[in-house]
């Protein structure tokens, strides 16, 4: 697929999570997120950065945060929820939706798999049903288990991957993980969250990595 078409699925995720996210009340705003330490109004933020940065303030805050890519992220969604209001979050997630521009070393298929994932990371906590869409699952999922970057590789070591809810399979290992697209994402990415939907010979190696 090129990189025009892995666009329009991320501007589709996008909005489609602008309107998840306006429809939460200020309770579930306020809400913890599947990722550790977020609100749902952190999540929000950070879903507006990524097409914002500029290579200047990604060096500016990876200096402050010492190195840590997971403090730099939770640095600036935290600080950026603190300035934004819900409303204008999702404003400006829609204003961008269909932006090109990329945090600093981020692939085409990154931004995608991000409003995937967080998606996931909000609504499941709230008891939302969020379904993921089955081409751009596929092409996330595939991205994530061939990039270094998430830590896959290891989580998922000699592990077959085997989608229950569309026609895809990844991995020749000897264990198999089975489970919807969703839940194998959510799992590949280190979220013990996706591990609950899953079954196979490989649950419990997959769970001792998480």
């Amino acid at each position: 697929m090129d990189d025009r078409a892995i666009l329009a699925l991320t501007t589709a995720e996008r909005l489609s999570l602008a309107d998840l996210f306006e429809s939460l009340t200020p309770a579930q705003w306020r809400a913890d997120s599947l990722c550790a330490g977020w609100t749902v109004h952190d999540v929000a933020a950070h879903m507006t950065l990524s097409t914002r940065t500029t290579f200047r303030m990604v060096v500016k805050e990876a200096i402050r945060a010492r190195g840590s890519f997971d403090r730099m992220e939770f640095t600036l969604a935290t600080e950026r929820a603190a300035r934004y209001s819900p409303a204008e979050l999702v404003a400006q997630l829609r204003e961008t939706a269909a932006s090109p521009h990329r945090t600093l070393g981020a692939g085409i298929v990154d931004p995608l798999l991000d409003a995937l994932v967080h998606g996931q990371d909000v609504a499941r906590p709230l008891g939302i049903p969020r379904p993921m869409p089955a081409e751009a699952a596929v092409i996330a999922l595939e991205h994530v288990i061939g990039s270094k970057f998430y830590g896959a590789h290891k989580r998922l070591r000699d592990t077959r991957l085997i989608a229950t809810d569309h026609p895809w399979s990844a991995g020749s290992g000897s264990r198999e993980l089975h489970g919807s697209l969703a839940d194998l994402m959510l799992t590949a990415t280190g979220r013990p969250a996706g591990l609950a939907g899953l079954s196979g010979s490989a649950v419990e190696q997959v769970a001792a990595a998480l």
